[in-house]
């Protein structure tokens, strides 16, 4: 267990702690960092560097944003923007946060040693949806951990302290994380864990103590496959899971649907085949009703692209809208706060970032535009909501 001490102005908290691709349903509110005015901006991990990009509107790239980037000692394992979209959280060798400003610029916010607020190097790490919590973890180790935050300063809240879920995570092996939108009826902190399954925690940020209830294990489809993405309704009506091995074919990825509520069930017709081997990369439409699944391929990979289907108040998975090309081992997607681009990012490159808009004509249907290769070779992306 390690324990960190640092100073703002006029603050000063213990973090003690023992060691997340975001998508938010709320607007920016433009409080702390100034989100407000970071309109079409996403953040993206190239090698040790952290780059932010801007796209307007009709805009025919994305720009590289002026101060938006920041370079570390350490490869970037993790990303999450709060989500009132004024603060950038970045797992790199530590836990790092930047207010983000006009245009999507960046400006460290606290003055700690070395500039982080944590020595944890978590390789998943979110925001839950009241900007209080940061809930972050590390494979290896099955430590899940919630670390006090403050929605306004971005910096620990110093009259909470940090929290662990216990028992551990039953898996070692993390591969993304997810957590409930703002003012969620029933929220919830979701881990896809590989060949461990998915864990569904109970997520209480109100509470005076310990934030996390008692866990439920979802296990994989199929024991040689795993749960490589994940990913949550934005107004937690269902959840999504990426796995492979999970339908039968050639194309064995599948998308699994559950239905939240006080528990997590799995829609009638899950797992649906997300059109490829290795699904790893889930995003909900900012409106809840379509999702994307880009499935990962070391030569060409695909993004499939469903409605979400509404019965008598129940919700599952529509008929296949089609699917679209992408770059080499797509690893993450996201969508524009102006809700005009999807943007994935290809590690592979070929090229290293394709831009999508809406199809005018078949709603939910995505059309390539613009592509953007120079070698970044991204790993992950993160857009201010």
């Amino acid at each position: 267990m390690k324990v960190w001490k640092w100073a703002l102005p006029g603050l000063i908290a213990a973090v003690s702690l023992a060691g997340c691709k975001g998508f938010w349903n709320s607007l920016p509110s433009g409080g702390g960092g100034g989100g407000g005015s970071a309109s079409g901006v996403f953040y993206i991990v190239s090698g040790t560097k952290v780059i932010g990009y801007s796209i307007a509107s009709g805009a025919t790239t994305p720009t590289a944003v002026t101060s938006g980037s920041v370079t570390f000692t350490a490869v970037p394992q993790a990303m999450a923007v709060s989500p009132n979209g004024s603060f950038l959280y970045v797992s790199a060798g530590g836990i790092f946060v930047y207010a983000i400003g006009t245009g999507g610029t960046l400006t460290a916010v606290d003055n700690g040693s070395n500039g982080n607020i944590s020595s944890d190097n978590p390789t998943a790490m979110a925001v839950d949806g009241t900007g209080t919590w940061l809930v972050e973890s590390q494979s290896g180790t099955g430590v899940l951990g919630a670390i006090p935050i403050s929605s306004s300063t971005g910096g620990v809240d110093s009259t909470r302290t940090v929290q662990t879920a216990s028992p551990n995570l039953p898996s070692t092996t993390l591969t993304q994380m997810a957590v409930s939108p703002s003012n969620s009826t029933n929220p919830y902190v979701f881990v896809a864990m590989g060949s461990g399954g998915t864990e569904v925690i109970p997520f209480t940020a109100g509470s005076t103590g310990n934030p996390f209830g008692t866990a439920q294990n979802i296990a994989v489809v199929n024991s040689s496959g795993g749960a490589n993405a994940i990913a949550v309704d934005p107004t937690n009506r269902l959840l999504y899971v990426g796995e492979s091995a999970a339908v039968s074919g050639t194309q064995s990825g599948g998308l699994r649907v559950f239905t939240i509520g006080t528990k997590v069930s799995e829609v009638t017709g899950s797992p649906y085949a997300s059109q490829g081997t290795g699904p790893k990369a889930i995003l909900p439409t900012s409106d809840g009703n379509f999702v994307y699944v880009a499935n990962i391929s070391a030569s060409s990979g695909n993004i499939a692209e469903y409605p979400i289907a509404t019965s008598g108040g129940a919700y599952s998975l529509g008929t296949l809208i089609g699917t679209i090309s992408t770059g080499k081992s797509t690893y993450g997607m996201a969508e524009d706060n102006t809700h005009t681009y999807v943007i994935a990012v290809n590690s592979v490159g070929s090229p290293d970032l394709s831009t999508y808009t809406f199809d005018t004509t078949t709603s939910g249907k995505l059309v390539a535009g613009q592509t953007v290769s120079n070698s970044l070779n991204p790993t992950a992306i993160v857009a201010v909501p």
